[in-house]
């Protein structure tokens, strides 16, 4: 039967490869189980959004699970899918402004947004019209963007150590008072990602936070309880997004941003997998279509579990190289998602404390640096706008603050400089609607 459905021979590989594949992928990602809690549980500063934890940890488990056995039936591909590094960080960002703009349901409208921008991603596929979205923006631009949230990542997982606080002179500086067990905890786990990263050992992220929760646990910062159990949830987030509150006028730039975050996510990883395992026919990538439809249903079902946008994950490339050549590898990592509920109290214990999972998000920002070598540094009309992304992200503290200067800058840097041309209309499009976004929106802000 595997062999029908997967055609495992004709694809030089077999069972017990795909098995061990899908495995791989699995470790390298499992960290998003630890951290999607813990980040969409509490907002920016630190105060609760509103959604619950055990509610968070089921809707990941669940649209990664769905996502990643769907593509590995459906496009046939060994891509998984989770929730996105960089999307959650959004999602908190986007809750905080609907909270500040006095909204009754901020978290439920935001899970709205991501709902609607997955069903007109999905629209847009089956339109066949995602080549205008993605050639919209420039290459420099969508680096730019990710290197931007990459060291916003970085920088909330510094915070989140203790290791970087407010301070009135400086804005922000080192913590020369860090508890030694909260420095300790930090240190010891990104010492070990690192160097197992540079190592080059599968799972770097997750065995991190690992080594992170035993000195925990030592200095008594967290308690060792039961390890197998399912997840305890107060308050269900499953099918509470309030889809009607997100159709707001206002709200359409943060759809907008949502489309465009998640659209660059899915075809970067799946270009950069399909490169290494050699899918790419003549530049394209066959069943593209289907990997699309994936991707975008896998948003709205994700929004509909409780969790921010779902996106193929570039750690997909741990299993391709350990042999993952056909879906079979993704059905494997989506069903070790299912099992992984019945580990829910040992998540809990580890991301109830922040430092634990904070060397990851180091991490990931370090992974997303690299972007910034493929920016177009010797073309100012390219370089200025996406050094305004990357510096507004992180010293504005809001992705959609930093994306807006960045998407606003760009058309009308090019215009003014007699590059108008090169500009795709649908950017001048998307600039007009961020600087209403800026106007409207951003103002009642404060």
């Amino acid at each position: 039967m595997l062999e029908r459905v997967f055609r495992l021979s004709a694809h030089r590989t077999d069972a017990r490869t795909e098995v061990l594949a899908g495995l791989t992928t699995f470790l390298t990602m499992a960290y998003i189980i630890f951290v999607q809690p813990a980040v969409l549980s509490t907002d920016l500063t630190g105060a609760p959004t509103g959604l619950d934890f055990g509610a968070v940890l089921v809707a990941t488990c669940l649209a990664s699970a769905f996502s990643s056995i769907f593509m590995g039936l459906f496009a046939r591909y060994p891509i998984a899918l989770a929730p996105g590094m960089g999307e959650n960080f959004f999602f908190v960002s986007v809750v905080m402004s609907l909270t500040a703009l006095g909204i009754a349901r901020p978290w439920q409208t935001a899970l709205g947004i991501v709902f609607i921008s997955g069903v007109v991603f999905l629209i847009l596929t089956v339109l066949k019209v995602r080549e205008a979205l993605i050639d919209a923006i420039s290459p420099s631009m969508r680096n730019g963007i990710a290197v931007g949230i990459g060291l916003f990542i970085a920088f909330i997982g510094l915070r989140n150590a203790g290791l970087i606080v407010g301070k009135p002179g400086t804005l922000v500086g080192l913590n020369v008072q860090i508890p030694p067990g909260d420095l300790a905890v930090f240190a010891v786990g990104l010492l070990v990602a690192s160097v197992l990263s540079a190592r080059g050992v599968r799972g770097s992220l997750l065995w991190g936070i690992l080594a992170s929760a035993i000195v925990a646990l030592a200095a008594g910062k967290i308690h060792a309880g039961a390890v197998f159990g399912l997840p305890s949830v107060v308050h269900p987030a499953a099918f509470q997004l309030d889809v009607w509150g997100a159709l707001r006028p206002a709200l359409v730039p943060f759809i907008i941003v949502f489309l465009f975050m998640g659209l660059f996510d899915t075809v970067g990883t799946l270009l950069g997998v399909a490169e290494q395992a050699g899918f790419l026919v003549d530049n394209r990538l066959p069943r593209a279509s289907r990997a699309l439809v994936v991707d975008a249903t896998g948003i709205a079902v994700g929004a509909a579990l409780g969790t921010s946008t779902v996106t193929c994950y570039i750690e997909s490339a741990a299993g391709v190289a350990a042999g993952g050549r056909t879906g079979l590898t993704s059905v494997v990592t989506g069903v070790l998602f299912l099992l992984a509920l019945l580990l829910s109290p040992l998540i809990a214990m580890i991301g109830s404390y922040p430092p634990v999972t904070a060397p990851a998000l180091v991490l990931v920002g370090t992974m997303m640096m690299q972007n910034a070598r493929k920016i177009e540094w010797g073309e100012p009309s390219e370089s200025i706008p996406a050094f305004l992304t990357i510096v507004g992200i992180p010293l504005a503290y809001s992705i959609a603050d930093g994306l807006a200067l960045g998407f606003v800058s760009y058309p009308a840097v090019k215009f003014l400089s007699g590059r108008g041309r090169d500009v795709r209309w649908l950017a001048y499009v998307i600039g007009a609607l961020l600087v209403l976004y800026f106007v409207f929106v951003r103002n009642r802000l404060g």
